[in-house]
Protein backbone atom coordinates (compact mmCIF):
# COMPACT_ATOMS: atom_id res chain seq x y z
CA UNK A 1 0.00 0.00 0.00
CA UNK A 2 1.70 3.54 -0.99
CA UNK A 3 2.39 5.71 2.33
CA UNK A 4 -0.11 8.21 2.96
CA UNK A 5 1.01 11.78 4.94
CA UNK A 6 -0.76 12.64 7.49
CA UNK A 7 -1.15 16.14 6.22
CA UNK A 8 -2.85 14.62 2.86
CA UNK A 9 -5.25 12.42 5.60
CA UNK A 10 -6.10 15.63 7.23
CA UNK A 11 -6.99 17.05 4.13
CA UNK A 12 -9.10 14.03 3.43
CA UNK A 13 -11.09 14.59 6.15
CA UNK A 14 -11.39 17.82 6.29
CA UNK A 15 -13.46 17.46 2.80
CA UNK A 16 -15.92 15.15 4.47
CA UNK A 17 -17.19 17.90 6.71
CA UNK A 18 -20.67 19.58 6.10
CA UNK A 19 -18.88 23.18 6.41
CA UNK A 20 -21.07 24.60 3.80
CA UNK A 21 -24.64 22.91 4.78
CA UNK A 22 -24.08 24.22 8.48
CA UNK A 23 -22.71 27.42 7.19
CA UNK A 24 -26.10 28.33 5.35
CA UNK A 25 -28.15 27.10 8.35
CA UNK A 26 -26.58 29.04 10.66
CA UNK A 27 -27.27 31.72 8.49
CA UNK A 28 -30.51 30.70 7.57
CA UNK A 29 -31.43 31.15 11.27
CA UNK A 30 -30.28 34.11 12.12
CA UNK A 31 -32.12 36.08 9.58
CA UNK A 32 -35.07 34.41 10.34
CA UNK A 33 -34.96 35.21 14.18
CA UNK A 34 -34.16 38.80 12.97
CA UNK A 35 -37.49 38.68 11.14
CA UNK A 36 -39.42 37.44 13.74
CA UNK A 37 -38.15 39.46 16.66
CA UNK A 38 -38.60 42.03 14.16
CA UNK A 39 -42.14 41.52 13.63
CA UNK A 40 -42.96 40.77 17.34
CA UNK A 41 -40.87 43.53 18.77
CA UNK A 42 -40.34 47.15 18.82
CA UNK A 43 -38.06 48.01 15.77
CA UNK A 44 -35.88 50.31 17.94
CA UNK A 45 -33.21 49.29 19.29
CA UNK A 46 -33.19 46.86 16.57
CA UNK A 47 -33.35 43.34 17.72
CA UNK A 48 -29.82 42.15 17.29
CA UNK A 49 -30.19 39.58 20.44
CA UNK A 50 -32.14 37.43 18.63
CA UNK A 51 -30.04 36.35 15.92
CA UNK A 52 -27.15 36.54 18.48
CA UNK A 53 -28.81 33.63 19.93
CA UNK A 54 -29.83 32.04 17.01
CA UNK A 55 -26.42 31.80 16.03
CA UNK A 56 -25.05 30.72 18.77
CA UNK A 57 -27.94 27.75 19.46
CA UNK A 58 -27.53 26.20 16.11
CA UNK A 59 -24.86 24.04 16.59
CA UNK A 60 -23.08 21.49 14.90
CA UNK A 61 -25.78 19.03 16.54
CA UNK A 62 -29.07 18.91 17.40
CA UNK A 63 -28.02 17.09 20.78
CA UNK A 64 -25.87 20.50 21.96
CA UNK A 65 -28.31 22.63 20.03
CA UNK A 66 -30.93 21.43 22.76
CA UNK A 67 -28.57 21.98 25.92
CA UNK A 68 -26.75 25.45 24.55
CA UNK A 69 -30.47 26.65 23.86
CA UNK A 70 -31.59 26.59 27.59
CA UNK A 71 -27.92 27.46 28.97
CA UNK A 72 -28.39 30.22 27.04
CA UNK A 73 -31.51 31.21 27.79
CA UNK A 74 -30.46 30.85 31.21
CA UNK A 75 -27.87 32.61 31.06
CA UNK A 76 -29.53 35.97 29.97
CA UNK A 77 -32.68 35.49 31.98
CA UNK A 78 -30.50 35.49 35.15
CA UNK A 79 -28.19 38.25 33.62
CA UNK A 80 -31.41 40.21 33.58
CA UNK A 81 -32.88 39.77 37.26
CA UNK A 82 -29.55 40.84 38.62
CA UNK A 83 -29.29 44.21 36.28
CA UNK A 84 -33.19 44.99 37.28
CA UNK A 85 -32.29 44.69 40.90
CA UNK A 86 -28.85 46.49 41.01
CA UNK A 87 -30.86 49.72 38.66
CA UNK A 88 -33.42 50.02 41.14
CA UNK A 89 -31.30 49.87 44.39
CA UNK A 90 -28.27 51.64 43.36
CA UNK A 91 -28.47 52.86 39.35
CA UNK A 92 -24.79 52.44 37.47
CA UNK A 93 -22.06 53.99 39.54
CA UNK A 94 -17.69 52.74 38.89
CA UNK A 95 -18.70 50.44 42.12
CA UNK A 96 -21.73 49.07 41.24
CA UNK A 97 -20.54 47.76 38.08
CA UNK A 98 -17.95 45.95 39.31
CA UNK A 99 -20.08 44.64 42.20
CA UNK A 100 -23.10 43.82 38.70
CA UNK A 101 -19.99 41.76 37.26
CA UNK A 102 -18.84 39.56 40.41
CA UNK A 103 -22.35 39.08 41.47
CA UNK A 104 -23.05 37.49 38.04
CA UNK A 105 -20.16 35.43 37.63
CA UNK A 106 -20.50 33.81 40.98
CA UNK A 107 -24.31 33.34 40.43
CA UNK A 108 -23.89 32.28 37.00
CA UNK A 109 -21.49 29.26 38.59
CA UNK A 110 -24.12 28.34 40.57
CA UNK A 111 -26.92 28.28 38.11
CA UNK A 112 -24.83 25.93 35.99
CA UNK A 113 -24.38 27.30 32.99
CA UNK A 114 -21.42 26.19 32.04
CA UNK A 115 -19.58 28.37 29.13
CA UNK A 116 -22.30 30.84 29.47
CA UNK A 117 -21.32 32.05 32.51
CA UNK A 118 -19.86 35.25 30.74
CA UNK A 119 -23.41 36.09 29.30
CA UNK A 120 -24.83 36.19 33.34
CA UNK A 121 -22.23 39.16 33.40
CA UNK A 122 -22.68 40.76 29.88
CA UNK A 123 -26.67 40.86 29.82
CA UNK A 124 -26.33 42.60 32.85
CA UNK A 125 -23.75 45.13 32.04
CA UNK A 126 -26.08 46.04 28.96
CA UNK A 127 -29.41 46.25 30.75
CA UNK A 128 -27.71 48.14 34.06
CA UNK A 129 -27.86 51.99 33.70
CA UNK A 130 -30.82 52.07 31.28
CA UNK A 131 -33.28 54.91 31.95
CA UNK A 132 -35.80 52.37 31.83
CA UNK A 133 -34.16 49.09 32.95
CA UNK A 134 -37.34 46.89 33.14
CA UNK A 135 -38.79 47.94 29.99
CA UNK A 136 -35.17 47.28 28.13
CA UNK A 137 -34.17 43.69 30.89
CA UNK A 138 -37.89 42.41 29.44
CA UNK A 139 -37.36 43.33 25.73
CA UNK A 140 -33.68 41.24 25.80
CA UNK A 141 -35.43 38.17 27.18
CA UNK A 142 -37.93 38.04 24.67
CA UNK A 143 -35.08 38.92 22.11
CA UNK A 144 -33.22 35.91 23.70
CA UNK A 145 -36.51 33.61 23.90
CA UNK A 146 -37.02 34.60 20.28
CA UNK A 147 -33.31 33.32 18.79
CA UNK A 148 -33.36 30.39 21.00
CA UNK A 149 -36.68 29.25 19.61
CA UNK A 150 -35.99 29.82 16.15
CA UNK A 151 -32.45 28.26 16.74
CA UNK A 152 -34.15 24.98 18.28
CA UNK A 153 -37.36 24.90 15.72
CA UNK A 154 -34.35 25.38 12.73
CA UNK A 155 -32.93 22.04 14.02
CA UNK A 156 -36.43 20.26 14.77
CA UNK A 157 -37.30 20.94 11.11
CA UNK A 158 -34.26 20.38 9.68
CA UNK A 159 -32.27 18.39 11.43
CA UNK A 160 -28.33 18.68 11.11
CA UNK A 161 -25.81 16.26 9.09
CA UNK A 162 -24.68 13.39 10.92
CA UNK A 163 -21.05 13.38 11.73
CA UNK A 164 -20.77 9.17 11.41
CA UNK A 165 -19.35 9.03 8.03
CA UNK A 166 -16.34 11.56 9.17
CA UNK A 167 -15.67 9.41 12.23
CA UNK A 168 -15.45 6.95 10.68
CA UNK A 169 -13.15 8.37 7.70
CA UNK A 170 -10.97 9.40 10.76
CA UNK A 171 -11.27 5.71 12.17
CA UNK A 172 -10.04 4.08 8.68
CA UNK A 173 -7.34 7.18 9.21
CA UNK A 174 -6.03 5.80 12.27
CA UNK A 175 -6.21 2.28 11.22
CA UNK A 176 -4.20 3.05 7.75
CA UNK A 177 -1.51 5.20 9.00
CA UNK A 178 -1.20 2.15 11.68
CA UNK A 179 -0.98 -0.65 8.92
CA UNK A 180 1.64 1.63 6.57
CA UNK A 181 3.95 1.44 9.75
CA UNK A 182 3.92 -2.14 10.51
CA UNK A 183 4.42 -2.65 6.47
CA UNK A 184 7.64 -0.38 6.37
CA UNK A 185 8.70 -1.73 9.69
CA UNK A 186 8.25 -5.35 8.42
CA UNK A 187 10.30 -4.52 4.72
CA UNK A 188 12.86 -2.81 6.81
CA UNK A 189 12.96 -6.17 8.86
CA UNK A 190 13.09 -8.10 6.04
CA UNK A 191 15.55 -6.39 3.45
CA UNK A 192 17.58 -4.51 5.64
CA UNK A 193 18.45 -7.14 7.97
CA UNK A 194 20.66 -4.92 9.81
CA UNK A 195 18.75 -1.64 11.28
CA UNK A 196 20.99 0.71 13.09
CA UNK A 197 19.78 2.10 16.12
CA UNK A 198 18.43 5.92 15.55
CA UNK A 199 16.50 4.21 12.89
CA UNK A 200 14.75 1.88 14.87
CA UNK A 201 14.00 4.60 17.66
CA UNK A 202 12.19 6.85 15.08
CA UNK A 203 10.37 4.47 14.36
CA UNK A 204 9.48 4.21 18.20
CA UNK A 205 8.87 8.18 18.34
CA UNK A 206 6.30 7.69 15.23
CA UNK A 207 4.45 5.20 17.33
CA UNK A 208 4.49 7.49 20.04
CA UNK A 209 2.86 10.10 18.00
CA UNK A 210 -0.08 7.67 17.26
CA UNK A 211 -1.38 8.91 20.57
CA UNK A 212 -1.83 12.64 19.26
CA UNK A 213 -3.40 11.10 16.24
CA UNK A 214 -6.14 9.08 18.71
CA UNK A 215 -6.93 12.70 20.30
CA UNK A 216 -8.00 14.07 17.33
CA UNK A 217 -10.07 11.09 16.29
CA UNK A 218 -11.19 10.50 19.49
CA UNK A 219 -12.88 14.08 18.73
CA UNK A 220 -14.37 13.33 16.11
CA UNK A 221 -16.03 10.24 17.22
CA UNK A 222 -17.79 12.66 20.11
CA UNK A 223 -19.04 14.95 17.67
CA UNK A 224 -20.29 11.54 15.47
CA UNK A 225 -22.05 10.71 19.12
CA UNK A 226 -23.50 14.10 19.55
CA UNK A 227 -24.50 13.74 15.76
CA UNK A 228 -27.14 10.49 16.41
CA UNK A 229 -28.32 11.95 19.71
CA UNK A 230 -32.11 13.27 19.50
CA UNK A 231 -31.67 13.27 15.42
CA UNK A 232 -35.09 12.50 14.28
CA UNK A 233 -33.25 11.07 10.88
CA UNK A 234 -30.95 7.89 13.07
CA UNK A 235 -33.23 5.20 14.40
CA UNK A 236 -30.54 3.11 15.71
CA UNK A 237 -28.53 5.74 17.16
CA UNK A 238 -27.22 3.57 20.27
CA UNK A 239 -25.87 0.88 18.00
CA UNK A 240 -23.98 2.92 15.54
CA UNK A 241 -22.52 5.39 18.74
CA UNK A 242 -21.53 1.72 20.62
CA UNK A 243 -19.84 0.11 17.75
CA UNK A 244 -18.03 3.91 16.70
CA UNK A 245 -16.56 3.73 20.38
CA UNK A 246 -16.26 0.18 20.83
CA UNK A 247 -13.94 -0.02 17.60
CA UNK A 248 -11.95 3.11 18.40
CA UNK A 249 -11.39 1.50 22.26
CA UNK A 250 -9.45 -1.47 20.29
CA UNK A 251 -7.68 0.57 18.27
CA UNK A 252 -6.37 2.88 20.57
CA UNK A 253 -5.32 -0.36 22.42
CA UNK A 254 -3.41 -1.52 19.42
CA UNK A 255 -1.46 1.59 19.31
CA UNK A 256 0.11 1.35 22.80
CA UNK A 257 1.15 -2.43 21.80
CA UNK A 258 2.16 -1.15 18.40
CA UNK A 259 4.59 1.30 20.60
CA UNK A 260 5.83 -1.49 22.70
CA UNK A 261 7.06 -3.28 20.07
CA UNK A 262 8.75 -0.67 18.21
CA UNK A 263 10.49 -0.14 21.57
CA UNK A 264 11.31 -3.94 21.72
CA UNK A 265 12.63 -3.26 17.97
CA UNK A 266 14.72 -0.98 19.41
CA UNK A 267 16.13 -2.53 22.60
CA UNK A 268 16.70 -5.38 19.97
CA UNK A 269 18.82 -3.20 17.46
CA UNK A 270 20.91 -1.98 20.57
CA UNK A 271 22.30 -5.17 21.18
CA UNK A 272 22.85 -6.33 17.57
CA UNK A 273 24.68 -2.97 16.54
CA UNK A 274 27.04 -5.24 13.81
CA UNK A 275 24.73 -8.11 12.84
CA UNK A 276 20.58 -8.41 11.78
CA UNK A 277 18.14 -8.09 13.53
CA UNK A 278 17.32 -11.86 12.79
CA UNK A 279 18.35 -14.43 10.57
CA UNK A 280 17.01 -14.38 7.33
CA UNK A 281 14.49 -16.56 7.44
CA UNK A 282 12.80 -15.59 10.81
CA UNK A 283 13.09 -12.12 9.21
CA UNK A 284 11.44 -12.92 5.92
CA UNK A 285 8.61 -14.51 8.27
CA UNK A 286 8.14 -11.70 10.23
CA UNK A 287 8.00 -9.41 7.00
CA UNK A 288 4.83 -11.56 5.87
CA UNK A 289 3.03 -11.46 9.84
CA UNK A 290 3.49 -7.73 9.95
CA UNK A 291 1.78 -7.04 6.14
CA UNK A 292 -0.47 -9.74 7.26
CA UNK A 293 -1.48 -7.80 10.55
CA UNK A 294 -1.70 -4.37 9.00
CA UNK A 295 -4.67 -6.31 6.52
CA UNK A 296 -6.68 -7.10 9.86
CA UNK A 297 -5.87 -3.72 11.82
CA UNK A 298 -7.21 -2.44 8.37
CA UNK A 299 -9.97 -4.77 7.61
CA UNK A 300 -10.92 -3.93 11.74
CA UNK A 301 -11.42 -0.79 10.86
CA UNK A 302 -13.61 -0.81 7.92
CA UNK A 303 -15.88 -3.59 9.84
CA UNK A 304 -16.50 -0.49 12.31
CA UNK A 305 -17.19 1.77 9.68
CA UNK A 306 -19.56 -0.37 7.53
CA UNK A 307 -22.87 0.73 8.03
CA UNK A 308 -25.10 -1.91 6.23
CA UNK A 309 -25.33 -5.25 6.83
CA UNK A 310 -24.47 -7.11 3.77
CA UNK A 311 -20.76 -5.14 3.30
CA UNK A 312 -20.49 -5.50 6.97
CA UNK A 313 -20.20 -9.23 6.63
CA UNK A 314 -17.84 -8.85 3.81
CA UNK A 315 -15.62 -7.30 6.00
CA UNK A 316 -15.99 -9.93 9.25
CA UNK A 317 -14.99 -12.24 6.19
CA UNK A 318 -11.72 -10.17 5.46
CA UNK A 319 -10.67 -9.44 9.25
CA UNK A 320 -11.45 -13.73 10.01
CA UNK A 321 -9.10 -14.50 7.21
CA UNK A 322 -6.67 -11.88 8.03
CA UNK A 323 -6.55 -13.19 11.16
CA UNK A 324 -6.51 -17.29 10.47
CA UNK A 325 -3.32 -16.56 8.37
CA UNK A 326 -1.62 -14.08 10.63
CA UNK A 327 -2.12 -16.45 13.51
CA UNK A 328 -0.66 -19.37 11.31
CA UNK A 329 2.71 -17.03 10.40
CA UNK A 330 3.15 -15.87 13.78
CA UNK A 331 3.33 -20.12 15.03
CA UNK A 332 5.92 -20.24 12.25
CA UNK A 333 8.05 -17.42 13.29
CA UNK A 334 7.40 -18.36 17.02
CA UNK A 335 9.27 -22.03 15.93
CA UNK A 336 11.76 -20.34 13.86
CA UNK A 337 12.71 -17.69 16.74
CA UNK A 338 12.93 -20.91 19.05
CA UNK A 339 15.59 -22.45 17.03
CA UNK A 340 17.72 -18.93 16.90
CA UNK A 341 17.41 -18.92 20.60
CA UNK A 342 18.73 -22.19 20.94
CA UNK A 343 21.63 -21.75 18.74
CA UNK A 344 22.13 -17.92 19.96
CA UNK A 345 20.71 -18.06 23.68
CA UNK A 346 21.20 -14.02 23.63
CA UNK A 347 18.13 -11.41 24.31
CA UNK A 348 15.95 -14.36 24.20
CA UNK A 349 13.88 -12.58 26.42
CA UNK A 350 13.18 -9.98 24.07
CA UNK A 351 12.13 -12.59 21.42
CA UNK A 352 9.60 -13.86 24.20
CA UNK A 353 8.27 -10.06 24.01
CA UNK A 354 7.91 -9.77 20.49
CA UNK A 355 5.88 -12.56 20.51
CA UNK A 356 3.73 -11.77 23.24
CA UNK A 357 2.98 -8.30 21.49
CA UNK A 358 1.90 -9.80 18.35
CA UNK A 359 -0.28 -12.12 19.95
CA UNK A 360 -1.99 -9.34 22.02
CA UNK A 361 -2.83 -7.02 18.84
CA UNK A 362 -3.81 -9.96 17.09
CA UNK A 363 -6.32 -10.79 20.39
CA UNK A 364 -7.87 -7.58 20.43
CA UNK A 365 -8.84 -7.70 16.98
CA UNK A 366 -10.82 -10.86 17.38
CA UNK A 367 -14.45 -11.51 15.62
CA UNK A 368 -15.35 -12.91 19.25
CA UNK A 369 -13.77 -10.44 21.33
CA UNK A 370 -15.73 -7.64 19.44
CA UNK A 371 -19.11 -9.45 19.68
CA UNK A 372 -18.12 -9.67 23.69
CA UNK A 373 -17.36 -5.80 23.78
CA UNK A 374 -20.40 -5.03 22.25
CA UNK A 375 -22.79 -6.98 24.14
CA UNK A 376 -21.04 -5.60 27.44
CA UNK A 377 -21.58 -2.36 26.18
CA UNK A 378 -25.37 -2.88 25.55
CA UNK A 379 -25.94 -4.60 28.05
CA UNK A 380 -24.39 -1.45 30.59
CA UNK A 381 -26.12 1.41 28.42
CA UNK A 382 -29.42 -0.41 29.02
CA UNK A 383 -28.88 -0.87 32.77
CA UNK A 384 -28.33 2.95 32.71
CA UNK A 385 -31.86 3.89 31.15
CA UNK A 386 -32.96 1.37 32.94
CA UNK A 387 -31.99 2.54 36.23
CA UNK A 388 -32.95 6.31 35.37
CA UNK A 389 -36.17 5.83 33.16
CA UNK A 390 -37.66 2.66 33.85
CA UNK A 391 -41.46 3.57 33.03
CA UNK A 392 -39.65 4.92 29.19
CA UNK A 393 -37.85 1.47 28.89
CA UNK A 394 -41.16 -0.45 29.76
CA UNK A 395 -42.80 1.67 27.04
CA UNK A 396 -40.10 0.93 24.46
CA UNK A 397 -39.88 -2.58 25.21
CA UNK A 398 -43.59 -3.04 24.58
CA UNK A 399 -43.57 -1.34 21.20
CA UNK A 400 -40.31 -3.39 20.02
CA UNK A 401 -42.11 -6.47 21.23
CA UNK A 402 -38.85 -6.83 23.17
CA UNK A 403 -36.80 -7.07 20.42
CA UNK A 404 -33.19 -6.29 20.91
CA UNK A 405 -30.51 -4.35 18.63
CA UNK A 406 -27.70 -6.70 17.63
CA UNK A 407 -24.54 -5.24 15.68
CA UNK A 408 -24.78 -6.32 11.72
CA UNK A 409 -22.12 -9.55 11.84
CA UNK A 410 -22.97 -10.19 15.46
CA UNK A 411 -24.34 -13.12 16.21
CA UNK A 412 -27.14 -13.43 18.78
Amino acid sequence: MPEVSAPVIKLVRRTTEPVAAQTLRSTAAAVISYVVALMVLPPQPAPLTAPLTALLVVQVTLYSTLTTGVRRVNSVVVGVLISIGFSALVGLTWWSLGLTIFTSLIIGRFVRVDEFVPEVAISAMLVLGVSQATSVAWHRVLETLIGAGVGLLFNLLFAPPVWVQTAGASINGLANEMGRMLRAMGEEIGERGHIPVGHAASRLHEARRLDHDIVEVDASLRQAEESLMMNPRVRQGLMARVVLRTGLDTLEICAVVLRVLTRTLTDLAKFRTEESLFPPDVAASLKELYAQMADAIESYAVLVTTPVAASAEEAEDRLTNALAVSRTTRDHVADLLLEDVQEHPRQWQLHGALLAEIDRILDELDVFKRTERLTQELDRHSAELQERHPRLVAVGRRLRGDGRQRPPGVET
